[in-house]
């Protein structure tokens, strides 16, 4: 794909325009860290373009806040107060959703996770938001809480022009299937391998 330009045309009828602006669905999958990094990237291209971002994370500790997410944080009070990019909205399913109950048990946090996809399936059909980020959403999908192929038909039949990146280990193959971009992330050298912890500013 030299310089952004694809190296086939399908002949399907749609113009240049039709064909570029047409909404997409991405999994970044695999066991290297850069998952979330990457697609929060996408996020902030989103954010830049006045786009409604919608985060919810389905694993990381309520307790934990990343750097991530008091930058997106920030930006949503700056879109608030100057108009300047998109309005933000973040959800961590282990705080217990903003329209759900605390998690306890597993039982619990199963149900906590259909509920919060319960919640992206109305947003999805509302088209509330230009761009989702649902992020470590593999897990539920793989231990058996979320019907994967529930989740593969909201997304392939969403409406509008709403773009959902989904991040998680080992995403399952009707999932990278129904995407329109897939990126694995694999390790060629990590500085954990020579006994090194995550540090701030790399890994939070």
């Amino acid at each position: 794909m030299p310089q952004g330009k694809p190296e086939v045309v399908p002949e399907d009828g749609l113009t240049t325009r039709q064909r570029r602006n047409r909404p997409i669905f991405a999994v970044h999958t695999g066991p290297m860290k850069g998952k979330s990094t990457a697609a929060f990237g996408m996020a902030l291209r989103a954010w830049n373009q006045g786009w409604s971002i919608g985060v919810f994370q389905f694993v990381k500790s309520a307790k934990w806040r990343v750097g991530e997410e008091s930058a997106f944080r920030a930006l949503g009070e700056l879109h608030e107060r100057t108009g300047q990019g998109g309005p933000v909205e973040w959800h961590k399913m282990g705080e217990g959703w903003s329209w759900s109950r605390k998690a306890g048990t597993e039982e619990d946090h199963a149900a906590n996770a259909r509920e919060g996809w319960a919640e992206i399936k109305r947003r999805l059909a509302a088209e509330t938001h230009d761009f989702y980020v649902l992020d470590e959403f593999t897990y539920p999908l793989k231990w058996g809480w979320i019907d994967v192929s529930d989740v593969v038909s909201a997304i392939r039949d969403r409406p509008g022009r709403q773009h959902v990146v989904i991040t998680g280990r080992d995403a399952p193959p009707a999932l990278v299937e129904a995407a329109d971009l897939v990126v694995e992330m694999t390790k060629i050298k990590h500085p954990m391998d020579a006994g090194q912890k995550g540090q701030r500013g790399i890994e939070w």
